[in-house]
């Protein structure tokens, strides 16, 4: 088991290390105990935000309103809950 996510029943919880405006929205491996997403989103009027939660809807197979960003707004330490998913979160390290 990892540090940067936990799934407790139907939700899975990571905590992620956040990069606006970077070249192309991608994993980049850990930062500490969190999963790097690099997003080529600027960080202005929340674009960034919801460039995220769009990523990550897409990526573990859900709706966006199965996507909640449920600390980290303003920060680039975030926390984000996933409603539903059947997919490994692992893989986005490669795994």
């Amino acid at each position: 088991m990892s540090d940067w996510y936990r799934r407790s029943g139907d939700i899975l919880t990571l905590t992620l290390h956040v990069q606006p405006g970077a070249k192309r929205t991608e994993t980049a491996g850990l930062h500490g105990e969190a999963l790097k997403i690099r997003l080529a989103a600027p960080p202005v009027e929340g674009r960034a935000n919801e460039a995220l939660l769009r990523f990550i809807a897409d990526y573990f197979g859900v709706p966006l309103r199965q996507v909640e960003l449920k600390q980290g707004g303003q920060s680039r330490h975030k926390v984000v809950a996933i409603t539903g998913s059947k997919v490994d979160p692992g893989r986005l390290l490669g795994a």
